[in-house]
């Protein structure tokens, strides 16, 4: 019966423990970055050790502030505990709030993770009364300097922070930097901000540019242009006096977010559109000028194309120079000297050739043309360079059929040829092939070459019947050699505890075994020429001094008594040495 009741307090207990419960929530799943998000952590049981998760891509600005509600209703108690947080979002994206921890009785807790989805500022984001009445008065705006451009047509967009004259604020910082997708974009920098005086809605204001970017639409159709998202720190005030009377203030955070703006971009026109036009849209000079007007032959001189005024020009290519086929001409050197402010690019951009005449000679390089759209006149306009003259005086004649062509260079455009087809009008060889000439195939060194593989089968044969059998006689003298070196090595195995008999028949075993391996004779037996043969063969070093060892043992044994394990030890070895020496050579 105890037995019984311990088993149902325990039941009980965790029965009380299981429905305890631990929830994490959320205000919104997906909000603007210029909104604001409230996360609460509740329990129903009243709880110790509250760990938070980690907020990343959160900005806490209130809390955590704790709340308890606990009621009686039909006789049972309900309880509550709250832990309220106040973010406001750093980055876009999706932001997952971990699990928070908290212990009731001894029994750790954990909420589930929470996803939030941060987007793009939100026209009309959610703030509580206080921080609204907090942004009476702060208004910011982004104003486009031409909604309808041309394709590649500069316009920019300047981001002001208007602010009444009854507002005091603190200090700002931006929460959002807008994305110009399909624009060629660069910010502006401004040096030093600026208030100045202005109206809004009629009423007197002042105003501080903040952010000036300029855009080149880099296709058609609608674009957008996302809002910037500001976070202000705003002075609000309160019911509070201070000792002298006055009235005191608090500092609010207050969000703040451009309208979007829409941009209708329009083509440029097919109509008149020049051939070779590279996507110029401003208003430009050309000129196509020289270092050198008069030089020898095999020297250099610099030709330099360069387009200058207001466009883009940093986004289209300069036209190919038209030199004479004569000279050599290397890749261009592009040198940018480009400014840009809120009126767009400004300044210059060249291409500069190094060019080397090959012949003597007078030469005209040919007028080069550039086309551009201006978007004012709204048409295209084709700039050409004036003809520059090249005196060549000294260096080697040009061939007839150079001289040919460079009566026609002012007809025709050139090609830019490189060093390697200078010579290619040289032929010191003739490449002519007789009229009647054999073909190989079916000619007499045909059927030559076919018949060889034919014809050498019989010598193969007889080549391989020759080659087994040296490899059947060399094996024949190997197995002779093993059957004797056993004999031997089987004799002198009879004769271990006979030091003499012992060691003359190894000698002997070890002798007959190299006689036949390294087919030498016995006056050959000696150690040096022992070392030298076995090594031709490629036995190792270890191997033969351990045969030489061996030798020696034999020799001394005949001059000094030996124990029975001794010669047991060389036996071993020279049994061992002898299967390494098989193996090796």
């Amino acid at each position: 019966m105890k037995q019984i009741t311990i088993l149902l307090v325990f039941l009980c207990s965790l029965s009380s423990l299981a429905q305890v419960s631990f929830t994490a929530e959320a205000s919104r799943s997906k909000l603007g970055i210029n909104e604001r998000l409230k996360v609460e952590f509740k329990v129903d049981a009243n709880g110790d050790n509250f760990r938070p998760p980690g907020f990343e891509g959160l900005s806490k600005i209130g809390g955590p502030n704790q709340f308890y509600s606990q009621h009686y209703e039909n006789g049972k108690s309900t309880f509550i505990k709250t832990y309220t947080y106040f973010f406001q979002p750093e980055k876009r994206g999706k932001i997952t709030i971990g699990q928070a921890e908290i212990t009731v009785e001894g029994q750790v807790y954990k909420t589930s993770p929470i996803e939030v989805e941060v987007t793009a500022a939100v026209d009309t984001p959610n703030q509580s009364r206080a921080v609204a009445e907090a942004g009476d008065g702060i208004h910011l705006i982004a104003e486009v300097s031409r909604s309808k451009p041309y394709l590649n047509e500069g316009i920019y967009v300047v981001y002001k922070l208007f602010l009444s004259p009854t507002v005091n604020i603190r200090n700002w910082r931006p929460l959002d930097d807008p994305k110009f997708e399909g624009f060629w974009s660069q910010n502006i920098n401004i040096d030093q901000l600026e208030l100045k005086e202005g109206e809004f809605g009629g009423q007197p204001y002042r105003y501080v540019e903040l952010r000036k970017t300029v855009l080149y639409p880099q296709k058609t159709g609608e674009l957008k242009i996302e809002p910037l998202s500001l976070a202000v720190s705003v002075e609000v005030p309160t019911d509070k006096r201070d000792f002298f009377g006055r009235r005191t203030y608090d500092v609010v955070e207050k969000n703040f977010s451009a309208n979007t703006k829409t941009i209708d971009v329009k083509p440029l026109p097919e109509e008149n559109k020049p051939e070779g036009f590279s996507g110029a849209v401003g208003e430009f000079d050309f000129k196509l000028k020289a270092n050198k007007k008069e030089l020898d032959a095999q020297t250099s001189l610099e030709l330099t194309s360069e387009v200058s005024g207001k466009g883009n020009l940093k986004l289209f290519n300069l036209p190919k120079i038209q030199s004479p086929s004569s000279f050599e001409v290397y890749e261009p050197e592009r040198n940018e000297n480009v400014r840009t402010t809120s009126l767009g690019m400004r300044g210059s951009i060249s291409e500069k050739y190094t060019v080397i005449p090959e012949f003597k000679g007078e030469y005209v390089i040919q007028p080069t043309s550039f086309s551009y759209f201006n978007p004012n006149t709204k048409s295209y306009e084709t700039l050409k360079s004036t003809p520059i003259t090249i005196q060549v005086n000294s260096g080697p004649e040009p061939p007839e059929e150079r001289q040919a062509a460079s009566e026609n260079d002012s007809k025709r455009p050139q090609n830019i040829i490189s060093s390697k087809s200078n010579f290619n009008y040289i032929k010191l060889e003739t490449n002519f092939k007789e009229k009647n000439e054999t073909q190989f195939f079916q000619s007499p060194l045909y059927w030559a070459l076919f018949f060889i593989p034919f014809l050498s089968i019989p010598f193969m044969l007889i080549f391989g019947k020759v080659k087994n059998r040296e490899i059947d006689e060399n094996q024949a003298q190997l197995k002779h050699a093993n059957k004797l070196a056993k004999r031997y090595l089987s004799e002198a195995k009879k004769n271990i505890g006979d030091s003499k008999a012992f060691y003359e028949s190894l000698e002997r075993a070890l002798h007959n075994y190299m006689k036949a391996r390294l087919k030498i004779q016995t006056l050959d037996m000696q150690k040096d020429k022992i070392q030298e043969l076995l090594s031709e063969k490629g036995v190792s070093q270890e191997t033969t001094k351990g045969f030489l060892k061996i030798l020696e043992s034999c020799e001394l044994a005949r001059y000094t008594p030996s124990v029975t394990e001794d010669m047991k030890n060389d036996f071993e070895k020279a049994a061992k040495v002898i299967s390494e020496i098989d193996k090796e050579v």
